[in-house]
């Protein structure tokens, strides 16, 4: 059976994906961590931008996740929307 996403919603789609981009985020919060406490100057620096890897990817997730689901919605209407098959398992 053959089904056809022709719409994301933007708002809500935005929100779930802004979760998962900030918990990767964190991946960065731990590598800034032993930067902070263990590296020189220049590296404390960097560490400090690592600390925040959260917040920023947060925030740029979800302002390109809402560009790219507008961009989808606004190509899925001109070209159709993408398919998937998908099969019952009763």
């Amino acid at each position: 059976m053959k089904k056809q996403l022709i719409r994301i919603s933007i708002l809500q789609s935005s929100k779930i994906l802004t979760v998962f981009y900030v918990l990767t985020g964190f991946i960065y919060t731990l590598i800034g961590i032993p930067m902070i406490i263990f590296g020189p100057k220049p590296l404390k620096i960097i560490g400090i931008v690592y600390l925040f890897g959260p917040v920023f990817m947060g925030i740029l997730g979800f302002i390109f996740f809402v560009i790219f689901a507008a961009l989808y919605n606004l190509l899925a209407q001109w070209l159709g929307g993408i398919e998937v098959e998908i099969k019952n398992m009763d």
